[in-house]
């Protein structure tokens, strides 16, 4: 094991290698540097989303629908990330649809059924189909009705003005020409509507709900009312693209009772939940965080883990909600508190200027500095080989002597430069050649009156006899 280097000796070296820096040059080439990285953080720091709002606002259904059910799941799933959830009451999938639309509401998302918007409001991408939405036909009397057309004069309950159910309802029925008597089509729906069956102020309710929603679950036990099993099903399916078919298997409900008493032919929509474009996308990965524990248990309609799924009904579907459908989480959510992985994420386009500006600056800038250091340098090797041209020249127009002080001013110039430690080779490699031109005008002057003396009163010089001596 080496002996820890002595303070003396750490301060020695590091004084040396201080020494080895030009700051000045450093300065003047690392402030543009910093200048172009700092605008580039600048441009990228326009695009970073600003920080998640304090709470997300989803616009839900009527007390007992399945709409405020799941809202209710929602709500501590998204909460435990400290942000909150506002659930509004509303009634049910149009005025849902015509809430987050409107520029002037303040909502981020909203529960949509399926074939509610055949005409792709722009700015609003789903986050995926949440479950099926069966439609159920509730009838009082015994059971052997299968036909919609069967209730022609009966009062209908269709729902709520401004539920999906209301607009279910409506489709199907128009197909059997049975939409226009509006006398006995009642707008009667979630537990409003069951009451009015149960208390015989209407013959027949329509729900659209999953199946455990309040409506659903308490007719589907109260006395004197059957459940209609759509003959017809298989056509609906074909003519309204948003319908599938579902079966409902018999005693499925209650295995005691025999609950259906028989297997009930339905049809279903899908519940999508849907958010405006500009919605954050923290709180995009937060609410299908939350949606996928809160739909992906089993049901008599889907098996464990079919819900949610990427499915966009009406709509696009949003960008993280498929990457989520096909890599899961965000990475950073996987392995981080949200916070911390929200404002990583955030900062992550901050890395844009540094890859494509910081990396190539810090690789040039090295040989910048070099360049700049010896180019102090290298403009004196200019000066000194015209110095020595004009001096050597036949007709030389200036006299060795002004050669002489030529460099003498040269190389007081180059002493006054400061070159760092590590290219100081360079700064003596200059002042070496400052001597050898010296030397050369300095000889060559000498030699010319010893070459006059040795050859006066002769026709040449002798050869092979050297200026002002012999061999």
């Amino acid at each position: 094991m080496k002996a820890p280097m002595p303070y003396t000796l750490r301060a020695s070296a590091l004084r040396n290698w201080l020494r080895q820096l030009s700051f000045r040059d450093m300065f003047a080439l690392g402030l543009p540097a910093l200048l172009i990285i700092a605008a580039g953080f600048w441009f990228a720091a326009r695009y970073i989303k600003p920080a998640p709002p304090d709470q997300a606002i989803i616009s839900c259904g009527a007390s007992g629908s399945a709409y405020e059910s799941f809202c209710a799941r929602y709500k501590p799933l998204i909460e435990q990330y400290g942000i909150g959830l506002d659930a509004r009451e509303s009634a049910g999938s149009i005025e849902n649809l015509k809430r987050i639309s409107d520029p002037e509401q303040t909502l981020d998302f909203a529960f949509i059924q399926g074939g509610s918007a055949p005409d792709h409001p722009p700015g609003l991408l789903s986050l995926g189909a949440a479950y099926y939405e069966p439609v159920w036909v509730f009838y009082r009397g015994r059971p052997g009705l299968d036909r919609l057309d069967q209730l022609k004069g009966l009062r209908i309950g269709i729902g709520a003005e401004g539920s999906g159910t209301r607009h279910l309802a409506l489709q199907m029925l128009a197909a059997h020409g049975m939409d226009t008597d509006r006398r006995r089509l009642l707008p009667l729906g979630g537990t409003e509507g069951v009451a009015a069956l149960l208390h015989r102020r209407i013959d027949v309710l329509i729900v659209v709900g999953a199946v455990h929603s309040a409506s659903v679950w308490s007719l589907l036990y109260a006395d004197g009312v059957s459940l209609m099993s759509l003959a017809q099903a298989p056509a609906y399916s074909r003519r309204f693209p948003h319908l599938s078919l579902l079966t409902l298997p018999r005693g499925a409900i209650d295995f005691v009772r025999d609950i259906p008493p028989r297997d009930v032919s339905l049809v279903a929509t899908q519940a999508y939940v849907v958010a405006r474009e500009d919605t954050h996308p923290a709180l995009i990965d937060l609410m299908l965080g939350a949606m996928k524990p809160a739909h992906a248990e089993a049901t008599v309609f889907q098996r464990p883990g079919e819900f949610p799924k990427a499915d966009a009904g009406d709509f696009e579907l949003h960008p993280r909600a498929k990457r989520f459908y096909e890599a899961g989480p965000p990475f950073l959510q996987r392995y981080l508190p949200f916070s911390i992985a929200n404002l990583l994420d955030r900062m992550l386009v901050l890395l844009v200027p540094l890859l494509a500006l910081a990396l190539p600056l810090f690789k040039i800038l090295p040989q910048l500095y070099v360049w700049r250091v010896r180019s102090k340098l290298y403009r004196w090797y200019g000066e000194l080989k015209d110095v020595e041209r004009q001096a050597l020249m036949d007709d030389a127009p200036r006299s060795r002597a002004e050669g002489l002080d030529d460099l003498e001013r040269i190389e007081a110039a180059v002493a006054r430069i400061t070159v760092p430690l590590a290219h100081s080779d360079y700064y003596y490699q200059l002042r070496a050649h400052i001597h050898m031109v010296r030397r050369r005008l300095q000889g060559d002057a000498a030699a010319v009156p010893e070459d006059s003396d040795a050859t006066a009163g002769q026709d040449g010089p002798v050869p092979g006899q050297k200026p002002g001596g012999t061999d």
